[in-house]
């Protein structure tokens, strides 16, 4: 099987998962792989439908884990994201997991930043080499929206500094380009110059972001540069790996973006998806009439 830890990674970096959550998912882990043990499974391959719905049933039942509805769903989405974290990392070719389903349970809003604290975050990170990386990582992130696992995966010629465009690879495989603005324009041209020739420490590196070594940066790697300077910012209980992706997605529908232009810049393969967000922006529209307008 896939490594445990590889996955959890995943969770925290790539899905942005809070910790509580995280925790509930490695323990769900750690239960599945020892029920498939029982069952002499050692490989994703080997697993089945009926293998699944025992687990399932395991989970429910009063002698096994006896868990509640929403636990139930939660460890549902634990199995499922496991298994297609194991398909797209090449581990599978396939996911056996169809054959779940979970309660129904209330969707959660995505949590954005307000235009003050993205301010306060964009503005830690000092005047250095390290600094100047640190700056365009976050200066990238809102501007274009992009997931973490796209901006380190960037290389060098997937920018286009004079159109002021990036083309970055999604899930799926799936391209998209996705225009940046001047103040990440004004971060990414001294970074070049300066900052990254001494990063690159004469390696030759293709990738845009690099680490103290001189190397590709990794998701882990610049989820701590993240969290450090959320940190520094004061506002680190607020910030997830996604929470720059969201806010991105949410300033942009409150400055009066089509959905479908959203949809397009996040890369959803479906406008449902990005929908979410119309419910936050919903909630700034009224938290605004409420405050300005003399009868509401």
């Amino acid at each position: 099987m896939a490594s445990a830890q590889e996955f959890i990674n995943y969770l925290q970096i790539e899905k942005g998962l809070s910790t509580n959550t995280i925790s509930a998912y490695r323990l769900t882990l750690v239960r599945y792989l020892d029920f498939l043990a029982e069952l002499g499974i050692n490989s994703p391959e080997a697993v089945t439908k009926d293998s699944l719905v025992a687990f399932a049933e395991r989970l429910q039942d009063r002698e096994g884990y006896g868990l509640s509805a929403r636990s139930v769903a939660q460890a549902f989405s634990a199995v499922r994201t496991f298994h297609r974290f194991m398909v797209t990392e090449g581990y599978a070719e396939a996911d056996p997991t169809s054959v779940l389903t979970s309660p129904r349970t209330t969707m959660r809003l995505p949590r954005a930043l307000k235009h003050e604290q993205v301010g306060k975050l964009l503005n830690v990170p000092g005047g250095d080499e390290k600094g100047m990386r640190d700056r365009l990582i976050l200066e990238m992130l809102y501007a274009t929206g992009m997931r973490i696992s796209e901006l380190v995966g960037l290389n060098l010629g997937d920018v286009d500094i004079s159109e002021r465009l990036v083309t970055c690879r999604g899930k799926g495989g799936k391209w998209r380009i996705v225009p940046f603005g001047r103040t990440t324009h004004e971060s990414l041209e001294p970074y070049l110059e300066d900052a990254r020739p001494n990063l690159a420490r004469g390696r030759g590196s293709p990738a845009l972001i690099l680490n103290m070594r001189g190397g590709r940066l990794t998701r882990q790697g610049c989820w701590k540069i993240i969290k450090g300077h959320a940190r520094a910012a004061g506002i680190e209980d607020l910030v997830t790996p996604h929470v720059l992706r969201h806010t991105f997605a949410t300033h942009l529908l409150e400055g009066g973006a089509s959905l479908l232009v959203v949809q397009e810049l996040l890369g959803h393969a479906s406008v449902s998806t990005t929908q979410i967000y119309t419910e936050v922006t919903r909630d700034h529209l009224m938290d605004v009439y409420r405050r300005t307008h003399p009868r509401a």
